[in-house]
């Protein structure tokens, strides 16, 4: 065994021994724990650094190391840096004697674990939607999830999700697999008494247990509900080769070996199947001169080739514009090669050499979007897999990714909805079929909102859940529209960590691209009061070529660069008479079409009589608005038919007395602030109703 993994060994044993030997229940903060170790290892450091590894490693490397005992039910963690060793950590002790066979035994059963996570969390899920006042066996559930069940009580008892306390031997008692201290134990009976299962001796009742067959109905419901994937299912990848120090390694090794390779010289041999964190120490071992978001790139590339793909899975290499494609055959290996450039390999049988592929021609764009970053050696295609494998010129097993969408015609259903003539409504769906973006501008209550709320809902089919409405104002930002860190309370409750957080343009475009058949809709109100440059950011430049990509501000495209969906609309809205519609660049004007509404123009000066005459009322507040618009020498503070499209206005005897005064005069009132106008003598209801001879032409009292 390396000495290297005969440190690591000792280390992670001897804090679990300090741990153990504790009083049962009680943790110790990870740093006073460290001080523990190295008083009884007090060469630890030194033996570290002998090893050609970072001094700081150490501690970082047990932090590590912790995550897969907790996994696997050694120990658990409060959120706050206290670490308590479980009964099942301290049974380990006691089987597994020595620090070598212990430290294999809690490998063995992280890649147990590793390799069936989601069923593990399957279970988990199961256990936290069962019907109040119920249990399971341990055994049952673990053969209906398909997992080793002393590993799954070890597992739920130590890091206690919704329910764990509801697993059960088959006398409805903790099950001794899981190894349950005193402290453990007594919890358990206490939220089963809560529950209100348990009868006179303490154990929970037989008839409260749930059967077999219920538990496969209910574990039916809950993999429907959370739409388990199958992890047998086929990957794909691109693994870059024609540029590795300096070597095409593709014509020199891979085309002609049947092999794929990653450069791994100064990387120690990780076993095959190894978790991220046991990758990531190797990797900061290996490159702790690089910086951290290299030593990241890194563990992603090498977990990746590890321990994600598999045999079977596509794999893809560019040498230019020509792709080549093949079928992984077999595990990585650590073989010899020159200057290190492919010491670790896969075998790959690779196809149509002579005939590879074009780059532009035969990928799907998006896929080909994905290759765009010189930097990513490894890229995860597995979304591309049904259309790789037509490539192949087999039968895809997995759907081909449909990227075309459309959108629906206007209908008179919508047009009666909005008042407007059909054919005006299908000229705004013809021109977002041309290029998905559009402002309606125009004064104050036009309904341009309202439009495009129903419009929106329109080219959905009504699916709320594929439109978003956000409103832009002065203090809007890149971070709330698309994705930045954001304070989050830790689990305890004292203090807070910062996360990166999805705002609603990342939100539905994440959405619209696992749904590319659908269209999505964004709605931006009020979009020119916003500071545009700052709000899209990097973003601006896909609103004119959805068709690329570029990277992230925050780098949470993993460098693979992220495009702007296709099957995504933005409808906008823009008040003229907000005066910031000046903000409003030339490069964003490009960008966007423009529909004016306009109460002096089409179609928005016939609607307020359309809606008077759908609820059979006199069109006498259609002409007052008319004249009252003719009169108002400045068309962008017009006043728009949505103040008087309201019922209230018209049940009311006094319902268009208090809008024109409350609303319309003193909208006119500030926009003739100063410059000696009468404002009631020029605009007043009784001046207009005089005018057009209506009834009721006298001064109204508020």
């Amino acid at each position: 065994m390396p000495p290297t993994q005969r440190i690591d060994n000792a280390i992670a044993r001897t804090a679990v021994e300090v741990l153990a030997d504790l009083p049962e229940g009680e943790g110790m903060h990870k740093d006073a724990l460290w001080e523990r170790v190295k008083e009884r290892h007090p060469s630890v450091e030194d033996d570290w650094a002998a090893q050609g590894r970072a001094t700081s490693g150490p501690l970082t490397f047990l932090q590590w190391r912790s995550s897969g005992m907790v996994n696997v039910g050694w120990l658990r963690k409060d959120g706050n840096g206290t670490w308590c060793v479980t009964g099942a950590g301290r049974a380990s002790l006691h089987s597994h004697p020595d620090p070598d066979s212990w430290s294999s035994e809690l490998h063995r059963l992280y890649q147990t674990w590793y390799g069936k996570r989601s069923r593990f969390e399957l279970a988990e899920s199961l256990l936290s939607a069962l019907p109040e006042g119920t249990w399971v066996q341990a055994d049952e559930l673990a053969s209906q999830v398909e997992v080793p069940a002393e590993l799954l009580a070890q597992r739920l008892y130590a890091i206690r999700p919704e329910g764990w306390h509801r697993l059960l031997n088959e006398n409805g008692a903790p099950p001794e697999s899981a190894h349950p201290t005193s402290d453990e134990r007594a919890l358990a009976d206490s939220l089963l008494e809560t529950d209100g299962v348990t009868g006179p001796n303490g154990r929970a009742v037989p008839h409260r247990r749930l059967t077999k067959a219920d538990l496969a109905q209910h574990l039916t419901d809950t993999t429907a509900e959370a739409g388990t994937e199958d992890t047998t299912k086929r990957r794909a990848w691109l693994v870059r080769g024609s540029s590795v120090q300096g070597t095409n390694l593709v014509r020199s090794l891979w085309l002609p070996q049947g092999v794929c390779s990653l450069p791994a010289s100064r990387l120690r041999e990780v076993p095959r199947g190894s978790a991220r964190e046991e990758i990531a120490a190797a990797v900061d071992d290996a490159y702790a001169h690089a910086g951290a978001a290299e030593r990241d790139k890194l563990t992603r590339e090498y977990h990746a080739f590890l321990t994600r793909m598999r045999p079977g899975d596509i794999v893809l290499t560019n040498d230019g514009a020509s792709i080549y494609i093949g079928v992984i055959d077999g595990p990585p290996d650590y073989t010899a090669s020159t200057g290190g450039r492919a010491n670790l390999q896969r075998a790959v049988t690779w196809h149509k050499t002579d005939d590879p592929l074009d780059y532009t021609d035969d990928l799907p764009e998006e896929a080909s979007n994905r290759l765009t970053n010189p930097d990513a050696v490894v890229i995860d295609l597995t979304e591309f897999v049904g259309d790789l494998e037509k490539l192949l010129g087999v039968e895809p097993e997995q759907p081909v990714t449909e990227r075309a969408f459309s959108l629906p015609d206007a209908d008179a259903e919508l047009a009666e909805a909005l008042l407007f003539d059909q054919d005006w409504v299908q000229e705004c769906i013809d021109l977002l079929r041309d290029q998905p973006q559009l402002i309606f501008y125009g004064p104050p209550g036009t309904g341009k909102t309202y439009v495009a709320q129903e419009l929106a809902r329109h080219l959905t089919g009504g699916k709320p859940e594929n439109v978003q409405l956000v409103q832009f104002h002065p203090a809007y930002s890149y971070e709330d529209f698309f994705e930045g860190y954001r304070p989050r309370p830790v689990s305890d409750g004292q203090g807070a960590t910062f996360e990166l957080t999805h705002g609603p343009l990342r939100i539905l475009a994440d959405a619209a691209r696992k749904h590319p058949g659908e269209p999505f809709v964004l709605i931006i109100d009020e979009i020119n009061r916003g500071n545009l440059a700052k709000i899209f950011g990097e973003l601006y430049f896909l609103l004119e070529y959805r068709g690329k990509s570029v990277n992230l501000l925050y780098g949470s495209d993993n460098g693979l660069g992220f495009t702007l969906p296709k099957n995504i609309v933005i409808l906008a809205t823009m008040n003229t008479a907000d005066r910031s519609i000046a903000l409003v660049d030339a490069a964003m004007r490009r960008r966007f079409w423009f529909l004016e509404l306009h109460p002096s123009i089409g179609p928005a000066d016939a609607v307020l009589g359309r809606w008077l005459a759908r609820h059979g009322l006199p069109d006498d507040a259609a002409r007052l608005l008319t004249e009252l618009n003719n009169r108002i020498d400045d068309r962008d503070f017009r006043i728009g038919p949505s103040y008087l499209m309201r019922k209230a206005v018209h049940s009311h005897p006094r319902g268009l007395e208090r809008v024109w005064r409350h609303q319309i005069l003193p909208l006119l009132e500030e926009h003739h602030y100063g410059d000696g106008v009468d404002v009631e003598e020029l605009y007043g209801l009784a001046a207009l109703r005089a005018q057009l001879g209506l009834d009721g032409g006298t001064a109204p009292q508020a």
